[in-house]
């Protein structure tokens, strides 16, 4: 059996652990991230990978990061919520604790950890996975390898055009689907409707004590699951969009499997019920034809860690 280290770096939290072979997490530790300074964050990882490798015969060490990675899996290019640019990650990180390291996107080792161990652990071949937090994410594995692209930056799924001319985007493009398909997105419709019809959204205007704007994406899931019409309409729009979406990816790439994960898939049958409806809807065309099958992520906060030190085992 042999052990690797998975870290997963968000923009508030270090995770770290130790994966045998089999995607079983034996030790897990987690810290704050000191996003704002640069060798901190890296002091952090540091300690985490030395902490767990105490009294442990550890191969190497997998690091998911929240940024665009360059093509060699060592360099952070750009982090929108840390302070990395052009950050020689796994240089640093091998040359202070001795061990081979390889650092990929987030997003990717998610949705590589859902293909080995998780959603789509019987494809043998092909997966696309979509991430719905707060943004989009997305990771596509072909012929049983993560596709990087010529840079190492693609399957950034979130930044496909949905509408021509629509919402600003974090990536300063317009109507990215991130803007239609997100937990923000949900947050967006639910405050909207509730502000022009709140005689609808009194569950919802409940939790937020009265004001829409102090809606959050918790109370949109609380109240679509007690029955208020207008959270659950926000997130039939989610789905709406999300849904269209995977059919792009049926169609462009024609998967084994479809993976939905992130923190917005909590919410259960309200998302993936929608979602589900319209992928169908937007294949009709292909009624005769084998198609993807969409699943929720099984791995959850784990699967960055788990997929992290899976790809670290194949350095």
């Amino acid at each position: 059996m042999t052990l690797t280290i998975g870290v997963d770096v968000g923009g508030t939290k270090v995770a770290g652990g130790v994966v045998d072979d089999a995607g079983r997490i034996l030790v897990q530790i987690r810290r704050d991230t000191p996003a704002d300074d640069v060798a901190k964050t890296r002091d952090v990882i540091i300690e985490v990978v030395s902490e767990l490798s105490v009294g442990i015969t550890v191969e190497a060490v997998g690091i998911g990061a929240a940024g665009w990675i360059d093509a060699s899996r060592s360099v952070v290019l750009f982090a929108p919520n840390l302070a990395w640019r052009d950050e020689p990650l796994r240089e640093y990180v091998s040359a202070a604790t001795g061990l081979p390291v390889t650092v990929e996107n987030d997003a990717n080792v998610a949705a590589w950890a859902e293909f080995r161990y998780g959603a789509a652990r019987d494809a043998d071949d092909s997966m696309v996975m979509f991430t719905i937090g707060t943004g989009v994410g997305g990771g596509i594995v072909l012929g049983g390898e993560l596709l990087r692209g010529a840079n190492g930056v693609a399957a950034e799924l979130g930044h496909m055009m949905a509408v021509p001319d629509g919402h600003l985007c974090g990536c300063g493009r317009l109507g990215c689907i991130e803007q239609y398909a997100s937990g923000s997105a949900l947050v967006r419709f639910a405050r909207a409707a509730a502000r022009q019809e709140p005689h609808r959204a009194t569950a919802l205007l409940e939790l937020a004590g009265g004001g829409a704007e102090a809606i959050t994406g918790p109370m949109v899931t609380a109240a679509a699951k007690g029955g208020d019409l207008v959270a659950a309409e926000a997130f039939a729009q989610v789905g709406r969009w999300l849904g269209t979406s995977l059919a792009d990816m049926a169609q462009i790439l024609d998967p084994q499997v479809l993976v939905v994960g992130g923190g917005v898939i909590d919410a259960g049958d309200l998302l993936m019920g929608p979602t589900r409806r319209s992928f169908t809807e937007a294949l009709a065309q292909r009624s005769r034809l084998p198609v993807a099958e969409i699943r929720p992520a099984e791995l959850g906060n784990a699967a960055g860690v788990i997929g992290a030190a899976d790809l670290a085992r194949r350095l």
